[in-house]
C-alpha cells in the first residue's frame, strides 16, 4: 500500500471545505500511484467538523478509513503546541472528532496546548502520533524535551521542507529518528493536488486500521521515496495556491 502521511483537504484554514476540491486531491493521489493518505487537516481550521460530516454523507467508513471509490482516507488532525511545533494525530474518525472538541479552548495562538498535555490526551486513544516537520525553521520540534519526543510514534519527512530547505534536511530528520529510535515517514504536506506524489511511503502490506499501519512501520516493513519531480510539484502547487488565495480572498 502506498500512502502519504501528511495531507490537507482544504486550500487554507479560512476556506470552507469543498467536496469537489477534496475529490481533486484524491484523483491526483490516485494518478501518482497512491492508495491512501491520512487527512491531517489543521485542528483550528474553519469548521473542522464539516469535513467529516460531509464525508459521512457521501462515503462509507470501514475499519479506520473512508472508502473513496477504492481509495483509503484515514482521519487525522494537525495540532499546534504551545512550545511552537506541530503534531499529527491519526486515528478513528470518532476519536479525531472527540479530540478536536477537547482542543476547543486551545485553537488560538495564545492558548495553544502544551506538548505534554497533548500527548496525555492522545494516549487515551489509539492514535498514531507524528512529529511534523521537526526541522522546519518556523515550527521546529527537534529542540524539545527528548522524553516527550520519544513518546511519538514517527517523525515526518516533509515534502514542503525538502523543497524550501533543501533535500539535505532529510539527514537531520533521520538522525533525530535514529537517536530516539523512531521511524521516519514521508508526508507531502499538500494543500493543493499537484503536491501529492512528491513523497510516498510504500508499505509491504495493505492496511485497514491504525494498528496495522503502526505495526507495519514499526517493524520497518516500508520504504519512503521522494519524487524526482518534488521541486516542480511543490513549487507549482505553492504558486497556484497563492493565486487562488488572492482571487478568493482567503
Amino acid at each position: 500500500m502506498k500512502i502519504d502521511f501528511h495531507t490537507h483537504g482544504k486550500l487554507t484554514k479560512k476556506s470552507e471545505f469543498s467536496l469537489e476540491f477534496f475529490l481533486d486531491m484524491v484523483k491526483e493521489a490516485n494518478l501518482n500511484g497512491l492508495h491512501a493518505f491520512t487527512l491531517t487537516e489543521h485542528f483550528n481550521t474553519l469548521h473542522f467538523v464539516d469535513i467529516y460530516h460531509t464525508l459521512d454523507e457521501h462515503y462509507d467508513y470501514n475499519d479506520d478509513y473512508y472508502d473513496i471509490d477504492g481509495f483509503k482516507v484515514f482521519p487525522g488532525l494537525e495540532v499546534d503546541i504551545k512550545e511552537t511545533g506541530h503534531i499529527l494525530l491519526i486515528g478513528h474518525r470518532n476519536d479525531v472528532l472527540e479530540i478536536s472538541e477537547r482542543l476547543a479552548s486551545h485553537r488560538n495562538a495564545e492558548n495553544f496546548i502544551p506538548f505534554a498535555e497533548l500527548l496525555s490526551i492522545a494516549q487515551q486513544y489509539d492514535m498514531i502520533k507524528i512529529g511534523a516537520h521537526p526541522f522546519r525553521n518556523s515550527t521546529p520540534l527537534h529542540h524539545l524535551d527528548q522524553s516527550l519526543l520519544s513518546q511519538l510514534d514517527f517523525f515526518d519527512l516533509n515534502g514542503k521542507d525538502l523543497y524550501n530547505q533543501g533535500r539535505e534536511i532529510e539527514n537531520s530528520v533521520r538522525q533525530l529518528g535514529d537517536n530516539l529510535r523512531l521511524p521516519v515517514v514521508g508526508g507531502s504536506d499538500s494543500h493543493y493536488p499537484l503536491q501529492l506524489g512528491s513523497i510516498i511511503n510504500k508499505l509491504d502490506r495493505d492496511c485497514n486500521t491504525i494498528q496495522e499501519i503502526r505495526t507495519t512501520i514499526q517493524n520497518q516493513n516500508y520504504q519512503t521515496t521522494t519524487s524526482p519531480c518534488l521541486e516542480t510539484k511543490v513549487k507549482a502547487a505553492k504558486q497556484i495556491k497563492k493565486m487562488l488565495k488572492e482571487s478568493q480572498g482567503v
